[in-house]
């Protein structure tokens, strides 16, 4: 009856996937399904146990820190804030061929880490940066593609909505500020992986360094640019030294960040009111998407499908490298074809298993989930990032695959990088005593 629950569960899930049925419906259908044709339940006794969970996997303060961090994000996007992380990160790496390519790794970097969304940097980046890029003879395709593959730093860079939501999945069991402090060097390997192979297919275009001359002083942008910078400080230093929570954070920053959109004066009431609304529209979307996924995940509990699957895989192999690879491999494939939240949502609890088996720690496994996932976002045919990045470049998919292969390549290898190298996660959080036992394989 396992088999048969997981195979209803999930072929039933990607049938109405490919149907255009929304994803959150399409997950409270099959668990609904896979358990009336396992006979755990009939469907009138599930239904009243399903609108339990849905309240259930809501009943959650943490799940506040979603919509703060991105409203916050929001408020950077059309605040004036972006247009400075990019004048000083174009000031950093000028000397470099393909500068403006670089520029705009480092700004997404920036903007990651203090927007935390990928998504949302996708966008700001593209919208500054690409005019630049066309004046100067920039391909397009070129200038989107480094676009939409540096964009996902922004969740691995704290602050992160994907972190939080992971640590809200696992349980009490991880710790936010470790998941973090962990995100700092993951979310740097990322951008520098990019920005080589960027800079690589610069100098084969014939793209040269920087011959702009900015009318500001080098000592003027790096003053613009720190009040947007302390963003990070404020918020980090705040959740290291306890004095406010994830959640809490999330409060402090969007206070921050629409105190300087305030200062900046570059955001007026009309364009205000139309964030909370962009920010209420997500945020209902992501709830949904967590209320729907607690019905799935007591029905895989109920049926002991997460068992299964890491008794199929600890099956395969004892060896934890090829158990790693097989996951993540399988991660790489879904996230082409599911969202970030959905995928973390749906796939934490069938790995959280495996993992422990293995003595894998959970802030390691879930920055390399969210890396993972991360690059899944640029990839055909659901990658939000390379939706987004396209549109705001107005190229098509076609043109931009040619520059996203290479630089995809060069993603995949931080992400094995992150997967069988623990340190680069676990070593600031274990510095900062918010791990303990090492940095290995053990927890």
């Amino acid at each position: 009856m396992v088999i048969t629950a997981t195979i209803v569960l999930f072929a039933s899930f990607f049938v109405m996937l490919f149907a255009g049925v929304p994803i959150s419906a399409g997950i409270g259908i099959a668990s609904i399904i896979a358990i009336c044709v396992s006979g755990k339940s009939t469907f009138d006794g599930f239904a009243f146990t399903a609108a339990q969970k849905c309240f259930s996997g809501l009943d959650s303060f943490s799940l506040l820190a979603l919509p703060f961090f991105s409203l916050g994000g929001n408020i950077m996007n059309k605040g004036g804030i972006a247009k400075r992380l990019v004048r000083f990160a174009r000031l950093l790496v000028g000397k470099i061929p393909g500068y403006l390519a670089a520029t705009n790794v480092l700004a997404n970097m920036f903007f990651g880490a203090v927007s935390g969304s990928s998504v949302a940097a996708t966008s700001a980046m593209g919208s500054i940066l690409s005019p630049l890029e066309a004046d100067e003879g920039y391909d397009p395709n070129y200038s989107a593609a480094v676009n939409i593959c540096s964009a996902p730093t922004g969740i691995l860079i704290p602050p992160s909505g994907p972190l939080i939501l992971y640590a809200i999945t696992v349980g009490s069991g991880v710790s936010v500020a470790a998941l973090f402090m962990g995100g700092y060097f993951v979310g740097a390997l990322l951008g520098v992986c990019v920005a080589v192979m960027a800079i690589v297919l610069a100098v084969k275009l014939g793209y040269k360094k920087s011959d702009v001359k900015d009318p500001d002083p080098s000592w003027k942008i790096c003053l613009d640019a720190i009040p947007s910078l302390l963003a990070v400080i404020i918020v980090m230093g705040g959740i290291l030294a306890g004095i406010f929570t994830a959640t809490e954070a999330g409060v402090v920053m969007c206070l921050y960040c629409g105190l300087l959109a305030v200062i900046y004066r570059e955001m007026d009431f009309k364009t205000f009111y139309n964030l909370l609304a962009d920010t209420m529209k997500s945020s209902a979307t992501i709830l949904f998407l967590i209320a729907a996924s607690s019905i799935m995940a007591y029905v895989m509990a109920r049926t002991g499908i997460p068992s299964a699957i890491s008794d199929l895989i600890m099956g395969i192999s004892d060896n934890r490298y090829v158990i790693l690879l097989i996951m993540n491999v399988f991660l790489l494939v879904m996230g082409m074809f599911l969202d970030l939240t959905p995928a973390v949502l749906i796939f934490v609890p069938i790995f959280l298993p495996i993992i422990r088996k293995i003595g894998m720690s959970e802030v390691h496994f879930g920055l390399m989930l969210i890396l993972n996932l991360g690059i899944g976002s640029v990839t055909p045919p659901v990658g939000s990032c390379l939706f987004v990045g396209c549109g705001v470049a107005k190229v098509k998919i076609e043109g931009v695959t040619k520059y996203i292969v290479p630089i995809f390549v060069a993603m995949v290898v931080s992400l094995f990088l992150v997967t069988y190298i623990p340190q680069i996660s676990l070593s600031l959080p274990y510095w900062t005593h918010l791990i303990e036992g090492g940095m290995g394989w053990l927890n």
